[in-house]
């Protein structure tokens, strides 16, 4: 298969360089992704390349799109970006200077179509940030809120498994159409891939993927759109940040101190960009007996709380550990789908409520 669509792509030219797609290295081999009938294609653009991105990718769609064994394909331009001027060698015995604030942060213009647009993050793996995204953005919706969510975790995408989507999503109009689960308008690279296979990208691709995911979704009218960031603070992380027109962050954080240390990086990148803090989360923050009822604090209790208001950021909640939304989580059906008038959904609706006050104040002023 990948012959047959490397020789397609040698046919295509490259104007200004007198060669071809795959003979100038912008496409080989490891370049493209099969699984299945889902094709994806990273294509590694030269700094200087004098043609229009979105004609190339038209070309790449045109010739592979009339193979009938493609049943969806993704277009990924991995176009390289402005190196940014080389910092100064730091001093010994001199304390950091502050974070810079609005000048790091670039112009990122709107999504047409949405009021506001959510990070939810954390500084670390491990801590829940994925079934808190999953339930917050159901909640959310259950507000009476148009919302979406799309998981920008591309190494480790778990919103197909969170929301038991199988199928994979349309183009129409040269959009993805996304998929839509419990009323939630939903779009993940785990959707044109299997489960437990690997995506070995370099770091450019999968911030064009998250890009292209971002804006070239048809994502509709929506009130808010929720962003499952990958967990940490590494070059994905900040792309997202500084591209995409964030309302603001989520943190979210178990009460352990080794996970609030990472939650306290991911918090100050944020704010190092302009991003506002909308709050913290303490998740797994208590877990009580089903047997016996008495309440244990497995990873401690209360620090996210301590931390949110050391650092002057809202405090949203806490949701406790418990299997109830473990189970609901694996089986595809969130608790607050599952039971939505249990103590758990009521956790992630409270939490809702907070970040809805805090995006759109006019609507408690009616």
């Amino acid at each position: 298969m990948k012959k047959v669509i490397l020789a397609r792509l040698s046919t295509i030219p490259v104007a200004g360089l007198h060669t071809d797609m795959v003979t100038s290295g912008m496409i080989s081999d490891r370049d493209i992704s099969i699984d299945g009938g889902k094709v994806v294609v990273s294509v590694n653009v030269p700094e200087g390349f004098p043609a229009d991105l979105g004609q190339v990718r038209s070309l790449i769609e045109d010739k592979l799109g009339a193979l009938d064994e493609i049943e969806t394909l993704l277009v990924v331009m991995t176009a390289p970006r402005e190196a940014p001027p080389a910092p100064e060698p730091p001093k010994l015995k001199k304390r950091p200077t502050e974070a810079p604030g609005r000048d790091m942060r670039p112009h990122s213009a709107a999504i047409p179509g949405i009021r506001a647009i959510v990070a939810v993050a954390s500084g670390k793996g491990g801590v829940g940030k994925s079934t808190t995204a999953v339930n917050l953005a159901l909640a959310l919706r259950s507000l009476g809120l148009k919302a979406g969510l799309l998981d920008a975790d591309i190494y480790g995408p778990s919103l197909p498994r969170l929301l038991d989507i199988q199928a994979r999503p349309e183009i129409e109009d040269d959009r993805v159409v996304p998929i839509t689960k419990y009323g939630l308008k939903t779009m993940s690279m785990g959707f044109l891939m299997e489960e437990d296979n690997p995506v070995i990208w370099r770091g450019p691709m999968v911030v064009s993927a998250l890009m292209q995911m971002t804006r070239e979704v048809d994502w509709g009218e929506l009130d808010v759109l929720v962003l499952d960031m990958p967990p940490g603070t590494g070059d994905a992380q900040l792309t997202m940040a500084q591209q995409v027109p964030l309302a603001g962050a989520v943190i979210v954080s178990t009460p352990q101190d080794l996970a609030l240390i990472d939650a306290r990086k991911g918090l100050k990148m944020f704010k190092s960009v302009d991003v506002p803090i909308l709050g913290i989360i303490e998740n797994m923050s208590s877990f009580v007996c089903p047997h016996c009822g008495g309440e244990s604090h497995i990873f401690g209790h209360g620090g996210a709380e301590a931390d949110a208001r050391r650092l002057g950021v809202p405090f949203l909640g806490a949701v406790p550990l418990h299997m109830a939304i473990r189970e609901t989580s694996d089986a595809g059906r969130p608790v607050v789908v599952s039971d939505p008038d249990g103590v758990h959904a009521s956790a992630y609706v409270r939490i809702a409520l907070n970040i809805a006050a805090r995006l759109f104040p006019e609507a408690d002023e009616d």
